[in-house]
């Protein structure tokens, strides 16, 4: 893995997605280190989660490169398991990265795990998450305050004026409004400030389907231009579309394994094909030949 991380050459800045999935085993009685998974609308079952970080090295396409795809252990969260991996994989890059995670992780346990890690980060926020402002300047006795203003993302009463709105046309989203705060920060991680963008589709393109707006927050050094910056969560689904392909078409998930020695070596190897895979992609490009028929 440490060798995949070498292959991340880009002039522009790294491209990093993290997530974590799960591998089901209720019938291995005896497999060490099973662990329960489950949430809301999703029955609870029994197995082993394992965490990844991956690099997507396009602005278009399906391609995601896992640069460290381990096993969570039962004395970890995906929250502290996606700060080790974010913070070994920092120290090799030659640039300093954007990362982007889902909203298991918009939250001030991972915000405070990976303070001090030279990567930008791109969070996800559930709606109905809190926020808080800077504090005014002290007056009189006594401590002064860590928290301002109180920003509750799904109350319209409580937001601020925003520093930035834009209304943009997207030929593949449509319609969108993009609002923007900054200064913000959660109530446990007071020490770090984020910026806060609302991307809203205000009308679909070509489909009558209707979006919740998204909420993000950023973390990192200069904000990049907000009508172009936004488009970046987007990609990172397609870590999803990763695991997905990993359980089906690499058969992942498949091996009824005794061990979890032998469930992490076979996951070791999941990388490992992806990369191959992608070296090999312009080796196999489909080229047929004319058909010596014509088109009849």
């Amino acid at each position: 893995m440490n060798l995949l991380v070498e292959k991340v050459k880009t002039e522009a800045q790294p491209f990093l997605a993290g997530d974590h999935t799960f591998w089901p085993r209720p019938d291995a009685k005896t497999l060490k280190e099973r662990t329960f998974s489950g949430g809301k609308g999703v029955s609870p079952s029994v197995g082993q989660s394992y965490s990844t970080l991956a690099w997507i090295p396009e602005s278009n396409g399906s391609w995601a490169l896992p640069l460290r795809h381990e096993r969570i252990t039962s004395f970890e969260t995906p929250t502290s398991k996606a700060a080790f991996q974010l913070k070994l994989v920092t120290r090799q890059l030659e640039t300093r990265p954007l990362v982007a995670y889902d909203r298991g992780y918009g939250n001030a346990k991972f915000v405070q795990a990976t303070a001090g890690i030279e990567a930008d980060l791109l969070l996800r926020l559930a709606s109905n998450r809190c926020l808080w402002g800077k504090p005014e300047a002290k007056k009189g006795r006594g401590a002064p305050r860590k928290h301002g203003h109180k920003f509750k993302l799904n109350d319209p009463t409580t937001w601020p004026e925003a520093d930035e709105t834009l209304m943009v046309e997207d030929p593949k989203v449509g319609q969108v409004k993009l609002m923007y705060w900054s200064g913000y920060h959660f109530l446990e991680s007071p020490n770090r400030d984020m910026e806060i963008i609302r991307v809203e589709v205000i009308q679909p393109a070509g489909r009558k389907r209707k979006f919740k707006p998204l909420w993000l927050a950023r973390l990192g050094q200069t904000m990049p231009p907000l009508e172009d910056f936004w488009h970046k969560y987007l990609r990172r689904f397609v870590l999803e579309h990763w695991y997905r392909f990993a359980k089906q078409r690499l058969h992942w998930t498949q091996p009824q394994l005794s061990s979890t020695q032998a469930a992490e070596r076979w996951s070791d190897l999941m990388p490992l094909l992806t990369w191959q895979l992608w070296l090999a992609r312009e080796a196999c490009i489909d080229s047929p030949l004319p058909s010596p028929f014509g088109r009849g």
